[in-house]
């Protein structure tokens, strides 16, 4: 009766972990969308909100780490386990990173809000990125949530449209400087976004990643999109 006792508790303290990292998923991915609204209705109660949240990201990261390494440290957890709380540490300092990049987007919206700017047009391609990062997020934390590797590859695959996207962005922005001079200041002011865009959608394919790793026992990092398929696949 006392192993019995001491194995729920034990997965009771995994599971914890897990709640409290799709937590902070779902802080993050508001922080993500606050900062778009920020940014295209130059809203600056909102840009200030995302960043004074940063520290709520920042605590949910020391937290749930700091639960890993008591988690290590009594448990000595092995095998699957032991790649479930490596899996979690990776998680957590991606959507920290991710809360990161939301934050710098924010903080271009107040300088756009404080420099009296306008709404460009070239926003309307950074909110297209952002729904398709947003969806690799969900994605991953998904896949995270029911240790599914099926949708892992969606995401992979998102990630080369987002790359893309950033690509065609910074061709057009780098145009628009060319022709007109007066634009540089602040077509260099979305590049930064769209760059940080293309970053959360990095950091959402690495969860991805870790998802395949947990559940397959394979590293496919640094591997091409067919690759990963072909490992997500295997029985």
């Amino acid at each position: 009766m006392q192993f019995e006792h001491t194995y729920k508790q034990y997965d009771a303290e995994l599971e914890s972990v897990r709640a409290k990292v799709l937590e902070m998923g779902g802080l993050v991915e508001q922080q993500i969308v606050n900062a778009l609204e920020a940014l295209v209705n130059a809203n600056p109660t909102l840009a200030d909100k995302v960043i004074a949240n940063d520290h709520k990201v920042n605590a949910l990261e020391v937290q749930v780490d700091e639960d890993c390494s008591h988690i290590i440290a009594r448990r000595q957890p092995a095998a699957g386990d032991l790649r479930m709380i490596m899996m979690v540490v990776k998680t957590i300092t991606d959507l920290e990173r991710i809360g990161d990049e939301a934050t710098k987007i924010a903080r271009v919206a107040q300088k756009v809000y404080e420099s009296g700017r306008m709404y460009t047009p070239r926003f309307n391609e950074i909110k297209t990125m952002v729904g398709h990062t947003r969806e690799m997020l969900r994605t991953a934390l998904d896949a995270f949530a029911r240790l599914d590797v099926t949708k892992t590859v969606d995401v992979a695959r998102q990630d080369e449209q987002v790359d893309e996207q950033f690509r065609a962005a910074m061709r057009q922005l780098i145009t628009f400087m060319l022709e007109d001079p007066r634009t540089i200041s602040m077509s260099l002011e979305v590049l930064f976004v769209a760059k940080a865009v293309e970053r959360i959608g990095d950091h959402a394919k690495n969860i991805a990643e870790y998802v395949i790793y947990m559940v397959k026992g394979k590293d496919v990092r640094h591997t091409t999109v067919q690759e990963m398929e072909r490992e997500a696949q295997e029985p």
